[in-house]
């Protein structure tokens, strides 16, 4: 509580943690269509309305956020995986390994990671393996850049000497002394590029090379209430409100944590 945004970035979160464990209970099919109902305002019904096929909004925006929740979730592992392991062996190995690994990153940091992103999708294919694939390796320059700078503040600490003075490899320095002091700015890294997965993932899914037809994504029902706007609002709306309380529950989580983990504070 004495952290403002740490606190309504958990609610946020954990509402959305919520939405995604909801569509397993709510018993109506997110892609059964109702062309009688096409376009209806909220009702007992249809207690979010339905979209420009009557299809219900409140079961898409559910299975929408759990698609979301699993491809977010994976994609920042990958991200977490390989720029914490190639950021950590930079850092600590130095050398020709800091200057290769450092070079590729900074090339793919030179692309902004929406269109990193876009051109991994269109390699692979669209589809939701693929746009996981796309948005973590778009991630990983970011969680690079966090693990090499930390690995190379740590690794001439008194800790780090000696376990190298009782014998340690360069494998248990890496992974058993400096990964865990690390874990507080790449836990804030994560919470931040959760929030920049799910928008990632919404973009690619608005322009069809994410999750496919007829499954929902918040993108996608975007994309399809776009012409349906001066007909009925409810269609846009429900997502991009659940979208952008998400984001901002993720970014204010990120920001709560970095205020939380920072010993200086």
């Amino acid at each position: 509580m004495r952290s403002p945004s740490l606190f309504i970035g958990s609610l946020l979160v954990g509402l959305f943690l919520l939405m995604a464990l909801a569509s397993y209970l709510y018993p109506v099919d997110p892609n059964a269509p109702d062309f009688l109902h096409r376009l209806a305002p909220p009702s007992p019904s249809h207690p979010l309305g339905t979209d420009p096929l009557g299809r219900d909004l409140l079961a898409r925006l559910l299975h929408g956020a759990r698609n979301a929740l699993v491809v977010g979730g994976i994609a920042v592992s990958v991200g977490f995986a390989l720029g914490v392991v190639s950021g950590l062996l930079a850092g600590y190995l130095g050398r020709y390994w800091d200057g290769i690994l450092s070079l590729l990153m900074e090339a793919l940091y030179a692309l902004p990671g929406l269109l990193l992103a876009l051109l991994f999708a269109a390699l692979m294919g669209p589809g939701m393996v693929s746009s996981m694939l796309a948005v973590g390796l778009s991630m990983v320059p970011a969680f690079f850049r966090v693990a090499r700078a930390g690995a190379m503040s740590l690794k001439t600490t008194p800790f780090v000497e000696a376990a190298l003075a009782l014998g340690a490899g360069p494998g248990r320095v890496v992974f058993r002394h400096l990964l865990p002091n690390l874990l507080g700015p790449l836990l804030v890294q994560a919470s931040l590029a959760f929030a920049a997965a799910l928008l990632a993932e919404a973009a690619l899914s608005y322009l069809g090379l994410g999750v496919q037809p007829p499954n929902p994504s918040l993108g996608r029902m975007l994309r399809e209430a776009q012409g349906f706007l001066p007909l009925s609002p409810y269609p846009a709306l429900v997502p991009g409100v659940a979208l952008s309380l998400t984001v901002l529950g993720f970014n204010l989580l990120g920001d709560g944590l970095r205020d939380r983990l920072d010993p200086r504070r």
